[in-house]
């Protein structure tokens, strides 16, 4: 009859799934260097109040690109001021089409004023991918 044909394999298809493969570390490896590519894929400025005892911070969303769910680790590149920071550091991004990644980009100062810079760099280490933004803290 009709709709009771099946498929060979695809027995359990809606049951959900296994993932295979991925982090086995929760941690970015020792030693990795986050290294930004020659042409930038944004930038950003935000204002931070330098008396602030929690600084600032915004978010940066990166839609999905990839055909599957790829692992990515983030971080600043060497160079950058010290007062950046980005979370989460490591996860795993949706494949293209899905959810939107968002990383939350940290600014604490410490009562200090001026511009800090630095390079945020998002690399897919089994894609041989990375993106880079360049990001510019206003502390005042």
């Amino acid at each position: 009859g009709t709709g009771t044909a099946s498929t060979p394999g695809m027995e359990d298809f809606d049951k959900g799934g296994t993932v295979i493969g991925g982090l086995e570390e929760s941690n970015i490896p020792e030693g990795f260097e986050f290294i930004p590519s020659s042409v930038l894929d944004e930038e950003f400025d935000f204002q931070v109040m330098s008396g602030s005892s929690n600084g600032a911070s915004f978010d940066v969303n990166i839609k999905p690109f990839c055909m599957g769910f790829e692992d990515f680790f983030a971080g600043f590149a060497e160079g950058s001021h010290p007062s950046l920071t980005v979370s989460p550091d490591h996860g795993r991004m949706d494949r293209r089409g899905g959810e939107i990644t968002t990383l939350n980009v940290h600014c604490n100062p410490n009562g200090q004023a001026g511009k800090f810079e630095g390079t945020l760099v998002v690399v897919l280490p089994e894609e041989n991918e990375k993106l880079s933004y360049k990001i510019t803290a206003n502390s005042v």
